[in-house]
């Protein structure tokens, strides 16, 4: 499988930009979906920085593809996004976790209360829950804030009496600097082949790994692989080790990081589908 980075012809004239529905302010293109959605003939190659002359898009594509996320884990569930404009985004928050400074963007599920707070501070520009308020159908977001641009797809909750609550939760992509960047929240279930594609391409992948809250470790590792991210990062880890969901990426490699965070563009994605494990998880 090659790997990114895209030509900048690709990048700069997407023939047809897919369009999220039901967006809560309003449809915007998903590079994340476009790009899915062009394959098979789409071919891939890596950018030389050095090469000339480059036109003013191709420029612009290259100093784009440059730009860093910065990704930090705070806890639990919770992941830190800084966009390269400064964007702060947090990821299944409860409150506990990532709220200095506080971010102007944060998405939660419902499965579990140490996934979502009751009353998020009122200084959070956008509160995204994972489940429709009114009951009525699942959640639909699409939602842009400065650089980042966040969707989520629902999946299922499992009943603790039997049974599976349908799209009470949402698996959150965010979609900042060509990156996607996907959180699997307190997933349940298996995905099903609509579900992979309202995903769409995946270059971060964050997954939870205790192996009995969510899906087993074995499960996780199977959807890890399917998704086939460059990057994967663990999550939810409270039960032991994650040797079995390691074991069921043999084509991953594992960097094992004493930081809780790190920064990551297009052009810095690992050649060779990496799990990180950050400190802290």
């Amino acid at each position: 499988m090659i790997r990114p980075l895209l030509i900048a012809a690709l990048l700069a004239a997407l023939p047809l930009p897919v369009l999220a529905q039901g967006a809560a302010d309003g449809p915007a293109p998903s590079t994340c979906l476009a790009v899915a959605d062009a394959g098979p003939n789409v071919r891939f190659a890596r950018i030389d920085a050095g090469a000339a002359p480059i036109h003013l898009a191709q420029a612009r594509t290259r100093d784009r593809l440059a730009a860093e996320v910065r990704i930090t884990y705070a806890g639990h569930s919770t992941y830190l996004i800084e966009s390269p404009e400064g964007v702060l985004s947090a990821t299944d928050f409860n409150g506990v976790y990532g709220g200095d400074p506080l971010p102007r963007l944060v998405t939660m599920n419902k499965a579990h209360s140490s996934h979502n707070t009751p009353s998020p501070d009122p200084g959070i520009e956008h509160v995204l829950r994972g489940w429709s308020e009114d009951g009525n159908g699942p959640a639909r977001h699409a939602v842009t804030v400065g650089d980042v641009y966040v969707r989520n797809v629902p999946t299922d909750i499992r009943g603790w009496g039997g049974g599976m609550e349908p799209d009470g939760n949402s698996i959150f992509i965010f979609e900042i600097a060509g990156l996607c960047i996907g959180h699997l929240g307190h997933l349940h279930h298996t995905l099903t082949e609509e579900d992979y594609a309202a995903i769409g391409r995946l270059d971060v992948l964050m997954v939870p790994v205790d192996g009995g809250m969510t899906m087993s470790q074995e499960g996780m590792g199977e959807i890890a692989e399917r998704l086939h991210a460059s990057i994967v990062l663990p999550m939810h880890r409270f039960r032991g080790p994650i040797d079995r969901f390691l074991d069921k990426l043999p084509d991953f490699a594992v960097d094992r990081r004493t930081e809780p965070g790190f920064s990551v563009s297009v052009r810095s994605l690992p050649a060779q589908p990496t799990v990180i494990v950050l400190a802290g998880v």
